[in-house]
């Protein structure tokens, strides 16, 4: 039993602390907080603009770029991962076909930089 408590102590003391630090930082806000919030900071707000009554307002056709851009980049570090960790084992050839794959990425960037995509005027 006594071998089991010091194997299993600094865990428990460990969540412990965890608990108290995050109900602290749970509690705490309440009793700082201002309780007279702004209208303007509770309104509904999302996708860039105010809320508004009619479904079938025409979006800006920037909103859909910056998101596809988003998109393409964030699959591109979701590829850049598993290959770091699997750097040793893909060889010169994982090496090559990694930088090919950013090169093209890279050549779409400029691309999309060069015609504007990434202005929000």
């Amino acid at each position: 039993m006594n071998e089991l408590l010091q194997e299993y102590l600094p865990l428990v003391i460990f969540i412990g602390i965890a608990f108290a630090i995050s109900t602290v930082l749970l509690v705490v806000p309440f009793f700082i907080a201002p309780q007279d919030p702004d209208p303007e900071k509770v309104s509904a707000y999302e996708c860039g603009f105010p809320a508004f009554d009619d479904a079938r307002m025409k979006f800006d056709v920037r909103f859909y770029l910056v998101s596809l851009l988003f998109i393409i980049f964030d699959l591109e570090v979701a590829f850049l991962f598993p290959w770091a960790v699997a750097f040793d084992d893909v060889g010169m050839f994982g090496f090559w076909a990694m930088m090919v794959f950013l090169g093209i990425l890279t050549i779409g960037f400029i691309y999309e930089w060069g015609k504007g995509a990434l202005e929000w005027d």
